[in-house]
């Protein structure tokens, strides 16, 4: 298995927030503007590099250089050149598609700390609901869980700025900060009077997979992002299951509802202890001298004979799907839920030397029997909705044909376009339908509930045949 981490590039399959943010209305994408003209060959002067300019670069150069020029002399307000110069690389790289995009310094350093599970900030699970910032759930033992934050407070404002029409991104950002620092947020909580708490900020260790014991010796394991840490967490919960049950599982529920995913290598990690040897996934690019396939190792799999089901749903992407879509192909795993979210790509993290980093599209990648799932998503085995009381109301469930600029599928292996049925809205489609974060893994959550009533029909039918 090749690890695709290095000194100077990583490869991920989702661009997430995991300030404990969970976007409840699908993998969380960048919305940038795209603000400013760029020209290909400005990157040669950030990054030092010898490549050289097409014969149109001079012209291209100087009509970058005459509007800086005169946005500089006319614009309403100055504006100095480091502004221009990022938004100019946001808007290069956002318009190839949804997902490349140009990281300063302080994005780039925010990514790397959350690929690693660590951020400062207060601790806290959030949402939206309609209008302002939600706490899901205090993580335990943070400055939000000692200050006595609660599920269902809704953040009024932060450090006395209005959270009203602010995207969860800006409400992390703004409530993450060095450890050591204070916020201050005013919370609404239900029957009480809007009231203000002060926190100090501390280094939260985000765990990004949940376990528990399930009745009829059946374990349940939710993975919440595909971090570097996410397969060791993954073992560790796993191995703590089987002594909770006397040595061994009758079957598995693997959650990857609300998982927006993550890094390449760990999601082949995740899906390689399932499987004995054999393809994982693939990936192509431009050059075929590039290309890869992922095999998982000959006595990978840690619960070999164990029913598994995996739960997905809308908000399941990238590296969730890589996951399902490997089990579903060599049918090791029933998928239950709802249609995946379809994001077939994978971006290349290029480091720029201190300018901060490229988030480039560089391959599409393909489960093990061949297909592609961008703009089409992993199909469950049986589809499960969440009840109407367990959705979010009025929420809009994006897929990645939703996305402008999105890519199209090439058809198996980078064959011919296939034509792909737009995706369908929330009236048209059932199974568009959010649930309600608060409810995965409790003992309200139904499609949960179905999936361990099919593994218990399962084990039994298993132990049946092997009386007769």
């Amino acid at each position: 298995m090749r690890s695709l981490a290095s000194t100077w590039r990583r490869n991920e399959i989702a661009w997430h927030f995991t300030d404990a943010a969970t976007n409840s209305d699908g993998p969380m994408t960048p919305v940038l503007k795209l603000r400013g003209t760029a020209a290909a060959a400005l990157v040669v002067f950030l990054v030092g590099c010898s490549t050289t300019l097409p014969s149109s670069g001079d012209s291209d150069l100087a009509l970058y250089r005459r509007v800086m020029d005169r946005i500089h002399a006319s614009y309403v307000e100055p504006v100095d050149d480091d502004r221009m110069m990022k938004d100019s690389l946001k808007g290069m790289l956002t318009g190839l598609d949804p997902h490349s995009d140009y990281m300063d310094e302080d994005e780039y350093r925010e990514m790397l700390a959350d690929s690693h599970g660590e951020f400062a900030g207060i601790g806290t699970e959030l949402t939206r609901d309609e209008s302002h910032p939600k706490i899901i759930s205090p993580i335990d033992d943070t400055p939000a869980a000692r200050a006595g934050l609660k599920p269902g407070d809704v953040i009024l404002r932060i450090d006395g700025h209005p959270t009203e029409g602010m995207t969860l991104k800006d409400a992390v950002d703004q409530l993450r900060g060095p450890a050591g620092t204070k916020v201050r947020v005013l919370i609404l909580r239900l029957g009480q009077r809007p009231f203000e708490v002060s926190l100090t900020r501390a280094v939260i260790k985000v765990a990004s997979v949940k376990s528990q014991l399930e009745p009829g010796r059946v374990g349940y394991i939710r993975v919440t992002t595909f971090a570097e840490k996410t397969q060791s967490e993954f073992v560790d919960a796993l191995d703590h299951l089987k002594r909770e049950a006397g040595g061994h599982l009758e079957g598995l529920v693997l959650d990857l509802r609300n998982d927006p995913g993550g890094l390449l290598d760990t999601a082949v990690r995740v899906a390689g202890d399932f499987l004995d040897g054999g393809v994982i996934v693939s990936t192509h690019g431009r050059n075929p001298g590039e290309d890869e396939t992922y095999t998982a190792q000959a006595e990978g799999d840690r619960m070999r004979g164990v029913p598994v089901i995996v739960l997905v749903n809308g908000a399941s992407a990238s590296a969730s799907e890589i996951v399902a879509g490997a089990l579903q192909d060599r049918h090791r795993a029933t998928i239950l839920g709802t249609r995946s979210f379809g994001k077939g790509s994978v971006q290349t993290i290029i480091p720029l030397d201190g300018h901060g980093a490229l988030r480039l599209t560089t391959a599409r990648y393909y489960t093990p029997s061949g297909r592609s799932i961008q703009g089409q998503g992993i199909a469950p085995d049986v589809v499960v909705l969440p009840p109407r009381d367990q959705q979010i109301a009025q929420a809009t469930v994006l897929h990645e044909t939703d996305l402008r600029g999105a890519l199209k599928n090439t058809g198996p292996n980078g064959g011919p376009d296939r034509a792909i049925a737009p995706t369908p809205t929330a009236d048209q489609d059932s199974e568009a339908a959010a649930i309600d974060p608060s409810i995965i893994g409790t003992a309200k959550d139904h499609q949960l509930a179905v999936a361990l009533k099919r593994l218990r029909e399962m084990v039994a039918r298993s132990a049946n045949a092997g009386h007769s």
